[in-house]
């Protein structure tokens, strides 16, 4: 696995921190960050996350506090695939291709979770991972967070999947846009799309993200300027984590095809040419973008950098106009069914 790797400074043999303290020293602490670029296992869950503990080690060995994954790693992003769907049409093919899709998706909690916690747990790092969750029979695309001690922190579902997507992934709701406080700083997520959703992303600003992680599927070069503006809007560091994928890395034709291109492609035809970055809140880009194959991308965050870009831009801070502009946040879970039964025993159970 190539490692490419730099730091705000330019210097790469600096100290590197456990656990940073984030107390009253005037020292801004440096944490060292790898995004990972590498592809799914398509289909096979199990090897996916042998192949995610290869990666977490290396990238451990290499010093990392936190490390993040590619969207839907966990799962598999299922490029080039139309479920057999046109309007008012579904096909006996597409649907088994749904039933196979959703049997390499993980429940939330569950065993894979499980592991996945261990494994942030056994190297000690701060753990990003785009999965494809499963809550019954409808599937969200999400990123799972866990601390250095092996425990799970919470989910992001993403809220709005793009074009066809929409018909195998549901939405997520308010309910899970976290912003979680951990010793390495602030932590949060938006994957893919989302992050061109300017609402979404001042919810983030406003719950203090300073490592803004961005898990996505674009490969393509104008999603780079995506990631600077955020960086500097949000005066956060941005980590965009991108598979990159050959046409072998999924299963041969006539198992999943890639509607459209299947006949154009070779095995080693790139599918998805990565593109994977790591962004200093003033812009700078501290590591990639990579388009050369599978790489972990390493840089040292100078956790001071956040002040010193929020000292003239703070977005939702000085620079905010509130008896103006403002953004009410509806961050209730949406249920569709609720039993009255079960809330007046919750209820009861309180008065008690």
């Amino acid at each position: 696995m190539a490692l490419v790797t730099t730091s705000s400074s330019g210097v790469n043999d600096g100290p590197l921190f456990a656990e940073v303290d984030m107390g009253s020293d005037f020292n801004a602490p440096t944490v060292r960050a790898t995004v990972v670029q590498a592809s799914t296992i398509f289909y096979d869950t199990p090897a996916t996350l042998d192949k995610a503990e290869r990666l977490l080690a290396e990238a451990a060995g290499y010093g990392s506090q936190l490390v993040v994954f590619p969207e839907a790693f966990v799962g598999g992003y299922p490029r080039g695939s139309n479920f057999g769907v046109s309007i008012g049409n579904r096909t006996p093919k597409g649907r088994e291709d749904f039933r196979k899709y959703h049997s390499a998706a993980i429940d939330v909690p569950g065993p894979e979770v499980d592991r996945l916690a261990a494994m942030a747990g056994k190297y000690k790092v701060y753990l990003v991972m785009g999965v494809i969750e499963r809550d019954g029979y409808t599937l969200y695309c999400t990123v799972l967070f866990f601390d250095s001690h092996g425990r799970y922190l919470g989910k992001h579902r993403k809220v709005m999947p793009t074009a066809l997507e929409r018909i195998i992934w549901g939405f997520g709701d308010g309910s899970t846009i976290p912003v979680f406080e951990t010793p390495i700083g602030k932590i949060g997520a938006a994957i893919c799309w989302e992050n061109r959703m300017p609402l979404l992303r001042t919810a983030m600003y406003a719950k203090g993200v300073e490592i803004y992680c961005a898990p996505t599927a674009d490969a393509r070069d104008v999603w780079q300027a995506s990631m600077t503006h955020i960086a500097l809007e949000g005066g956060c560091f941005v980590l965009s984590a991108n598979q990159f994928c050959r046409r072998k890395d999924y299963p041969p034709a006539p198992e999943y095809e890639f509607c459209g291109t299947e006949e154009e492609l070779t095995p080693d035809a790139v599918v998805c040419a990565g593109g994977t970055v790591i962004i200093s809140p003033s812009g700078a880009v501290l590591a990639g973008p990579n388009y050369d194959g599978e790489a972990l991308i390493s840089a040292d965050l100078d956790l001071g950098e956040i002040a010193r870009s929020k000292f003239d831009f703070d977005v939702v801070g000085h620079y905010a106009r509130p008896e103006v502009l403002s953004l009410v946040v509806k961050d209730h879970p949406t249920i569709p069914v609720t039993f009255t039964s079960t809330t007046e025993t919750e209820e009861n159970t309180k008065i008690k």
